[in-house]
């Protein structure tokens, strides 16, 4: 039974949704017990070219979605700020840089791509209210927590264009950030629009 599991592997992850998995995911995925013999063999995927290793520990099939991996470098993590906000349009500058809100601030480049990770309070960080998650288990956020989250880090920031946000779900999220300056200073960009 082990050998034909471990012959599976492979097509366990290419039958997956998903592109990018830690260890621990293929493990529960593909139903495999020995951890130490399941990073054998996907290093051994990695060196036949069947499987992309980004970084230590992580594992992804060929051409991988790079938002996939954001939220993966570093878990819990979802997709925010100038990202999110420039695929809005509230943001005109283009960035390829995937920025994300997480539990440290921290800069990398994977595979010519660039990701920024904004350490946020936790109780902010593992609200779910106003983050969608797809079948990829991408979390992004909706472009006004993307607006909040901006605003609560970089206070006085400038955004382009505030038209497309919809200033009722702004007022429902605002208490997840138990902040009176986040919500006056939220109250000043829509005063002046």
């Amino acid at each position: 039974m082990s050998g034909s599991r471990n012959n599976n592997i492979l097509l366990c992850l290419y039958k997956d949704k998903r592109s990018v998995f830690r260890l621990i995911d293929v493990a529960m995925l593909c139903g495999e017990t020995q951890r130490k013999s399941l990073g054998k063999k996907l290093n051994y995927y990695v060196r036949k070219g069947q499987l992309e290793n980004p970084r230590k520990g992580i594992y992804a099939k060929q051409g991988y979605n790079p938002e996939e991996l954001a939220c993966i470098l570093y878990t819990p993590s979802y997709i925010s700020l100038d990202y999110i906000l420039q695929k809005a349009g509230i943001l005109f500058q283009f960035d390829r840089q995937i920025t994300a809100i997480s539990y440290l601030s921290r800069s990398l480049e994977v595979d010519k791509q660039s990701y920024r990770y904004r350490k946020i309070k936790n109780s902010v960080l593992l609200n779910p209210t106003g983050i969608k998650t797809d079948d990829q288990y991408i979390g992004m956020a909706v472009p006004e927590r993307a607006f909040l989250d901006k605003l609560y880090l970089d206070k006085g920031f400038h955004f382009d264009n505030l038209t497309s946000l919809d200033q009722d779900l702004i007022n429902k999220l605002l208490p997840i950030y138990q902040s009176k300056s986040l919500t006056e200073n939220t109250k000043n960009y829509f005063n002046d629009v």
